[in-house]
C-alpha cells in the first residue's frame, strides 16, 4: 500500500508546478487583461509570466515543499528562487552596476550554454587553468550547463538576467570552490551563495540540506566546510561581476586570489549522481 501511495504522491508533485502555472494563466484570462496571450507570456522578456504577490506566494510555498522533498528538482528550486529573491536580486544588480566588469556583463548579457562554449578549446587548455578545470568538473560530475532553466517569474527584465546569470555561474562556483555535486558539496556551495548573494533560496538550501547528510559528513560540514564557505562568501568579490568567458586561460589559483577565495579545507570526490 505504502509504495503505491508514495508513487501517487510523486505524480501529483510532478504536476504541481504545471498546475500552478496554468492557474496563473486562467486567472489572467478571466481578469480580462489585454496583454494576455495563449502562451500566458507577456513582452517583458521571452518566457515571462506575470504574477500577483498572492500568486508568487502560492508558487513559493508549492515549490518550496517540492524542493524540500527532492533537492535535485531544479525546476522547483528555480521557481522558489524567482518568487522569493526580489530584494536580493536588486542588491546583486546594484553591486554589478558598481563594478566595471559587472557593468559590462549587464550590458553585453553573455550566456553560459553549450551553444556558447567551445568545449574542445576548454579541453585543450593547460591543467590548472580555469577553463580546463571547469571542463574537468563537467566531465567528472557528468553535468551540463544547459540544465539551468529559463527565468519566468521575475517581473523586471534586468533582474531576470541577474537571476539567469546566477544560475549559469553556479557550476563555475563549484569549480572555484573545488566542490563536487554530491549533497555535501552542494550544501557547501549553497552556504557560500547564501552569504554572497542573500537569496532566500540559498539560505533555505543551506539550512535544510544538512538534514540529508550522515553524521560523518555533518561533522565535516560543521567543523570545517561550513565555516569556510560562509567566511569566503562574505569576503569574496561579487561572483556575478566576473566575465568568466574571458577568464578561461587564467590560472584557477590566480582567479581565486583575485576573488579572495581561500582553498577548500577538504578535498571531496566527484559525485556519481548525474544532474540533468
Amino acid at each position: 500500500m505504502w509504495p503505491y501511495v508514495s508513487k501517487a504522491f510523486q505524480r501529483v508533485n510532478q504536476r504541481h508546478y504545471v498546475l500552478i502555472s496554468k492557474a496563473v494563466c486562467v486567472q489572467q484570462l478571466h481578469s480580462g487583461r489585454s496583454e494576455f496571450t495563449d502562451s500566458c507570456y507577456d513582452d517583458l522578456y521571452p518566457g515571462h509570466i506575470s504574477t500577483t504577490p498572492v500568486q508568487k506566494a502560492l508558487l513559493a510555498v508549492g515549490s518550496g515543499v517540492a524542493a524540500l522533498r527532492n533537492p535535485y528538482r531544479h525546476d522547483m528550486v528555480a521557481v522558489l528562487g524567482e518568487t522569493t529573491g526580489h530584494v536580493a536580486l536588486i542588491n546583486l544588480r546594484n553591486r554589478m552596476r558598481n563594478d566595471p566588469e559587472g557593468c559590462t556583463i549587464l550590458i553585453e548579457r553573455p550566456r553560459i550554454r553549450l551553444s556558447t562554449l567551445d568545449l574542445s578549446k576548454l579541453a585543450s587548455l593547460p591543467d590548472g587553468s580555469f577553463g580546463r578545470e571547469y571542463f574537468r568538473f563537467l566531465e567528472d560530475n557528468r553535468v551540463t550547463p544547459d540544465s539551468r532553466v529559463e527565468v519566468k517569474f521575475v517581473d523586471n527584465e534586468e533582474l531576470a538576467y541577474v537571476m539567469q546569470r546566477y544560475r549559469e555561474v553556479h557550476d563555475l562556483l563549484h569549480t572555484l570552490l573545488g566542490m563536487p555535486t554530491n549533497m555535501l558539496g552542494e550544501v557547501a556551495v549553497k552556504l557560500f551563495e547564501a552569504a554572497q548573494t542573500g537569496l532566500p533560496m540559498c539560505a533555505l538550501g543551506a539550512v535544510l540540506g544538512p538534514l540529508r547528510l550522515n553524521s560523518s559528513r555533518l561533522r565535516s560540514l560543521f567543523t570545517s566546510l561550513g565555516p569556510w564557505a560562509l567566511r569566503n562568501g562574505q569576503q569574496a568579490r561579487c561572483v556575478l561581476s566576473i566575465f568568466y568567458e574571458r577568464r578561461w586561460e587564467q590560472s584557477l589559483e590566480d582567479l581565486r586570489q583575485e576573488l579572495n577565495i581561500e582553498p577548500a579545507p577538504l578535498k571531496l570526490s566527484a559525485s556519481s549522481k548525474r544532474r540533468s
